[in-house]
């Protein structure tokens, strides 16, 4: 599991700006309509809300570091 979050940072890393922008805008919508359809009915795996969260966080956490960047 290790490996994969490397490689999903590894990927992060190498989207544009603009491009991090629409996906951190389409994660955030994904994990609002899982937690919306956990509410309804339990979904099947609810470890599916966290790492949603976890890669919202991570993609977050991208854009402030270029953010620092750009302003240093």
């Amino acid at each position: 599991m290790i490996i994969q979050n490397n490689m999903k940072n590894a990927e992060i890393k190498e989207l544009s700006d603009k491009e991090l922008s629409g996906r951190i805008k389409d994660e955030k919508t994904q994990v609002t309509k899982i937690k919306f359809s956990h509410a309804v009915s339990p979904i099947e795996s609810p470890a599916k809300i966290r790492e949603s969260k976890k890669l919202v966080a991570r993609l977050l956490t991208e854009q402030t570091r270029r953010v620092l960047a750009n302003a240093q």
